[in-house]
């Protein structure tokens, strides 16, 4: 009797397996979120001592428009450390592009969803993996070779500048924008569109009444996420944006980014010295947007549901 106790007693081997499991993936979960604490609080703290180390006021950064770390101000006793070109190119950028990819998103999609199906899929789906594939040096240099000369020519000016840095950036979050809104389109249930056809509406009606208003939470998503990869791409607006730390008088003028004056700078500054700290609270800054867009997408799909 003891012995068959015994034996009910002990787990068996799945439930073993079971266990073992469960504690791997607890142990992944636990390590992905000690580096994401780490690197969130390893920024944090270096992006904060500009104001607590230094002393910089946080106005004078997040405001001011003179940029120049290395040098100080005679009558502040400041150096010159006014991210707020920066700031202002990073959302210029970020916004046109978003603004100018959407609207080619949703036709592309749709084409591949609603019109020609088969014949659209074919077609595009390659296209967009392959744009998707295309590294960004290779985006740069094609804005290099052709947007700025392109801009030049027509503009005048040196081709450098926000307007050019939104070409590049409109072809790079345009498969993003692309792939995610065909996903979102997909999953509309397919007794909407039959509910709307049934009921007398034309094809178009039942698409921009019906089927796009059924998946505009998921657009919005897919926006958001092509925002986000827009504000953090460093190289490829590096390359066509001119990288003079200066206001944007228009879209033409040369002009900077959050990415592009951190990745410039970074290599040539002493680690714990004022000017690699600035940097260091660029990066803080580019952290926390990267934090305010995954909050946005979260919103975004709590509404979706509700609805």
């Amino acid at each position: 009797m003891d012995n068959i106790t015994q034996k009910l007693m002990q787990k068996s081997e799945s439930t073993k397996k079971d266990s073992l499991g469960r504690a791997i993936s607890l142990a992944a979960l636990s390590l992905i979120v000690i580096v994401v604490v780490s690197i969130f609080a390893f920024v944090m703290s270096r992006g904060l001592s500009t104001f607590f180390h230094d002393g910089v006021h946080v106005t004078d950064f997040l405001f001011g428009t003179t940029w120049n770390p290395s040098v100080v101000n005679p009558q502040t006793k400041q150096p010159y450390i006014g991210a707020l070109p920066m700031i202002l190119g990073s959302f210029l950028v970020t916004f046109l592009a978003a603004i100018v990819a959407t609207p080619f998103a949703i036709g592309t999609s749709l084409f591949m969803t609603e019109i020609a199906q088969k014949r659209g899929t074919k077609i595009m789906q390659p296209i967009i993996e392959l744009l998707v594939g295309i590294p960004s040096v290779v985006y740069g240099f094609i804005g290099l070779t052709v947007v700025v000369p392109f801009i030049r020519s027509i503009f005048g000016g040196s081709g450098f500048g926000i307007l050019s840095g939104t070409i590049v950036l409109f072809v790079m979050i345009l498969p993003t924008i692309t792939s995610m809104t065909v996903d979102t389109l997909k999953s509309v249930p397919r007794h909407y569109r039959e509910s709307a056809l049934a009921i007398g509406a034309t094809r178009w009606q039942m698409i921009y009444k019906v089927v796009l208003r059924a998946a505009t939470p998921g657009i919005l998503t897919a926006i958001v996420f092509g925002m986000a990869r827009a504000f953090g791409e460093a190289l490829a607006v590096q390359m066509v944006i001119g990288n003079a730390a200066l206001m944007p008088h228009n879209l033409t003028s040369p002009a900077s980014t959050l990415t592009s004056i951190l990745t410039m700078g970074i290599g040539n500054t002493v680690m714990g010295s004022l000017q690699n700290d600035v940097l260091w609270t660029l990066a803080m800054i580019l952290l926390l947007m990267s934090l305010v867009f995954n909050l946005v997408v979260r919103a975004i799909g709590r509404r979706g549901e509700m609805k």
